[in-house]
């Protein structure tokens, strides 16, 4: 008889707690954490905390089970070596930016794969949303846009409405 089939209880535990972890996040980024001391991952941690994320080690079978688990999609092509996953609760553009800055700082700890919302996306993709300004920034350029447009029509307005009232002063004021 061969126990290999048989899944540990202890391994089950932490397997239930990743995908528990992945569920909760709409979003998974896999980055290769090979070179990373243990000061600088302490870094980058501090910094993924900052922006609504964090940062976990687990085996790689470990997460292909928990994501699989979780009805995502298939990456475990790309769960070689050490890899750590970084999950949040909402922000994917934050956690992708801490890592930007810290891959640039450091040139370590690229990227390797990711999924948003149950899409794979590649490395650009994740790059390409760290780039992006701020939720706040984005939020202040729609409001200040959207301002911008309702002053002008309120100038139109008021100018169209000036030429009426100024005109009919004239004419009143010649009779």
């Amino acid at each position: 008889m061969s126990n290999h089939t048989k899944v540990n209880p202890d391994k089950t535990v932490i397997i239930e707690q990743l995908q528990a972890q992945v569920n909760a996040s709409p979003f998974l980024l896999v980055i290769d954490y090979t070179g990373v001391t243990v000061p600088e991952f302490n870094k980058l941690r501090a910094s993924l905390a900052e922006a609504g994320a964090k940062c976990v080690v687990a085996k790689n079978s470990f997460m292909v089970k928990a994501i699989a688990e979780a009805g995502l999609p298939d990456i475990s092509s790309y769960l070689k070596g050490q890899t750590a996953f970084v999950m949040g609760e909402s922000d994917v553009c934050s956690a992708a930016k801490a890592i930007n800055t810290f891959a640039k700082a450091s040139k370590k700890a690229p990227y390797k794969t990711g999924i948003l919302d149950g899409a794979e996306l590649t490395p650009e993709k994740i790059q390409a949303l760290g780039d992006l300004p701020s939720r706040d920034v984005l939020l202040a350029t729609l409001l200040g846009t959207i301002n911008a447009a309702g002053s002008a029509l309120a100038r139109v307005i008021q100018a169209y409405v000036d030429k009426e009232n100024g005109g009919s002063e004239e004419n009143s004021a010649a009779e």
